[in-house]
């Protein structure tokens, strides 16, 4: 399946963004995206360093390709691909998962963004609010109400995005490694 969004001209930028819904047989083209991904996270989590083994591209791709596969076993998985003269610029996986009747009411399934990738010289152009336009209008056909992402914490333009977007933060999450203290 196929969408077009004429977006309006920002940076410089114009054109129709066109979105492409993919399967799995389609999944590598994917693979430029998620390594402009992988470098961009890289970057701003230096932070994590001494907690988070680094894994190269190649193999953060292959660890990625691999989950996408078995996400897009269900039918309701959506991989979408945003291309701008005929150039992919951005894609979006997003998953859907049972509600599990917390001490919120968030419907019958909530819907979880994994990955919401635009290149480098794409952002601030449209492409993932396009992305999470499409998303939306994608998730309200199928009777979602909910949608949840998760955000680097040191990724500030990314958090004030989201947040334009109507994101609030709901969950903070900690990491640490087994056996460290509070002074180690």
């Amino acid at each position: 399946m196929e969408t077009s969004l004429a977006t309006k001209p920002r940076g410089g930028v114009s054109g129709t963004l066109r979105f492409r819904y993919l399967g799995p047989d389609e999944i590598e083209v994917l693979s430029g995206l998620w390594r402009a991904l992988h470098a961009h996270h890289t970057e701003i989590a230096p932070h994590l360093e001494d907690l988070i083994t680094s894994v190269d591209a190649d193999e953060s791709w292959r660890r990625r390709r691999s989950r996408y596969l078995d996400w897009l076993a269900d039918p309701d998985t959506l991989a979408v691909l945003a291309e701008r003269d005929g150039e992919e610029v951005g894609y979006a996986m997003v998953t859907l998962r049972e509600d599990r009747k917390g001490s919120w009411e968030r419907g019958e399934r909530v819907a979880v963004v994994q990955t919401l990738s635009v290149l480098p010289e794409a952002r601030g152009t449209g492409v993932g609010s396009g992305l999470l336009e499409e998303i939306r209008r994608q998730l309200g056909a199928m009777g979602v109400h909910d949608m949840e992402l998760a955000a680097i914490t040191t990724n500030s333009d990314a958090i004030r995005f989201y947040e334009r977007e109507g994101f609030r933060p709901f969950v903070t999450t900690l990491v640490s490694r087994i056996g460290a203290g509070p002074h180690d």
